[in-house]
């Protein structure tokens, strides 16, 4: 089963009251039906949804649909619900209006409009394989920019974009997606969604901390292999006599610790000998000696 169809399975076990109820079915029907002079058709694939669509219609319109089963064997076989409605079409049409923007005051009645609207045309994808990626799939691209202004109106980050012959209103952030989880009261799914967006972060971090940390160890080889190379030509020049005591201490723990930092070479130092040195002291020792070889290899030209 799905991260989607999970999530919808929980909402269709939330009871609503009658105003929730009202802006929920007028946004799942205007998505998701098919609406004809004489007959609306609702095809659904999960018996949760449903029924909880079947509930609904009755309580807000007083109608019962006709209930079909089918299977469909096409790739794998699953049970296919169609609702087909033959009464109060006129009336029911009035009410979800189709040609216009609906008419929602409250907010509990635009999370209603907004959680019918997932129910019949939502995806989310599953957080635990792919990235956060929340969307609605649209046939008009008015209506897409009008889920667009109601995931907005909640500051949720939404956007529309057209694939295909389609408009996808979605939400990449997945704090926005939680937030949208959260106002569905969907409180299993959230803390499904919750517990894999911490252990990704957490993931993310532990593998950004060791993408750092082997940086950090690459430039600490690459320096010290330049500066061996600095104390190789010194040596090779017999020029090591010109430097103090100090400097020649540095050398020594520099060729016995080729691979650690400048800050460890100090550490080391400090607590080996009497000379207590900090890492920009150990780093002013290099120039140093860099600054002799430059000068003698400039007095041999």
């Amino acid at each position: 089963m799905t991260f989607t169809t999970r999530l919808k399975e929980e909402i269709s076990k939330i009871d609503n009251n009658d105003l929730e109820n009202r802006s929920l079915i007028e946004a799942f029907l205007k998505y998701n039906a098919v609406i004809k002079t004489k007959s609306i058709t609702i095809t659904l694939e999960n018996a949760s949804v449903t029924r909880y669509i079947y509930k609904i219609i009755k309580s807000v319109f007083d109608v019962q649909p006709k209930i079909i089963v089918r299977i469909q064997k096409r790739f794998h076989i699953k049970q296919i619900y169609i609702l087909e409605i033959h009464d109060k079409i006129d009336f029911i049409k009035e009410v979800i209006n189709l040609n216009k923007k609906s008419n929602l005051d409250s907010d509990e009645e635009k999370v209603a409009y907004l959680k019918g609207a997932f129910l019949g045309i939502g995806n989310v994808s599953n957080p635990k394989t792919s990235g956060y990626h929340l969307e609605f799939i649209l046939q008009k691209e008015s209506d897409a920019k009008y889920i667009c202004q109601l995931l907005n109106y909640f500051h949720l980050n939404a956007k529309v974009i057209k694939r295909g012959n389609k408009f996808i209103t979605y939400i990449k952030m997945s704090e926005s997606i939680s937030d949208l989880i959260k106002m569905f009261r969907a409180v299993n799914s959230l803390f499904e969604f919750e517990d894999t967006r911490i252990y990704r972060d957490h993931k993310n971090m532990v593998n950004r901390l060791n993408n750092c940390e082997l940086a950090n160890q690459e430039k600490s080889i690459k320096c010290g292999l330049s500066q061996l190379e600095d104390i190789a030509f010194l040596e090779k020049n017999d020029l090591t006599k010109l430097l103090d005591d100090k400097v020649l201490t540095v050398i020594n723990y520099r060729k016995k610790y080729p691979d650690v930092s400048l800050q460890e070479l100090a550490d080391i130092i400090s607590m080996e000998t009497d000379y207590k040195v900090g890492k920009s002291g150990v780093n002013h020792h290099f120039r140093l000696i860099k600054k002799l070889k430059e000068k003698y290899m400039n007095y041999k030209e």
